[in-house]
């Protein structure tokens, strides 16, 4: 496959940018091969005038939104994220906040949909935060302390039931279970 539409593929699902070292390592290129590709990708975004873009940030890209559209995206965003939550993020946040840190392959099999968009808003609210673990190439979700601040509790720990629910283990045994399955796409 194509280079270009993998980095391109991979900053459209992400909710941060990535970096040179995690992109050549999820499509197992070098990491020329992907400061390359990602600088015409970057040169290539900018000539087209599309409302998207792809930027670069030392050794790192992200695809984002053109500048011009900005008042567009930032009135979007206030209404996104002043909102009260969804149904289906309410249930993301309640896996995040019991079975965190969890990674989103792992939110999505418990779901059993696609959480991209979900984790996104989740993220953009301040409700959720994102770690990347470079031993396992995957990142990691948990609460805030905004979250457990709204909450009224001191601790993540605090949520009823969390001892029995974060270390039930009928949702391991399917976490390993699906282990060999491919991820859940939209």
């Amino acid at each position: 496959m194509n280079i270009k539409s993998q980095i391109e593929s991979l900053l459209f699902i992400s909710a941060k940018p990535m970096g040179v070292k995690e992109l050549a390592g999820l499509i197992k290129k070098s990491e020329n091969d992907v400061v390359r590709s990602g600088d015409e990708l970057v040169e290539e975004y900018k000539n087209n005038r599309k409302g998207i873009q792809i930027i670069k940030n030392g050794a790192k890209f992200q695809m984002v939104s053109c500048p011009e559209n900005a008042q567009l995206i930032q009135e979007f965003i206030k209404d996104e994220t002043t909102g009260e939550l969804s149904r289906p993020s309410l249930e993301a946040l309640t896996v995040i906040a019991y079975r965190g840190p969890i990674s989103r392959i792992d939110l999505d099999r418990i779901r059993g949909v696609n959480c991209a968009m979900i984790v996104r808003n989740l993220l953009l609210r301040g409700l959720i935060e994102a770690k990347f673990d470079s031993v396992k190439q995957e990142t990691y979700y948990t609460v805030t302390f905004d979250f457990i601040r709204f909450l009224g509790i001191n601790d993540i720990k605090e949520l009823p039931d969390y001892d029995k629910l974060s270390k039930d283990d009928t949702i391991d045994r399917m976490l390993e279970g699906a282990g060999d399955e491919a991820p859940i796409t939209k």
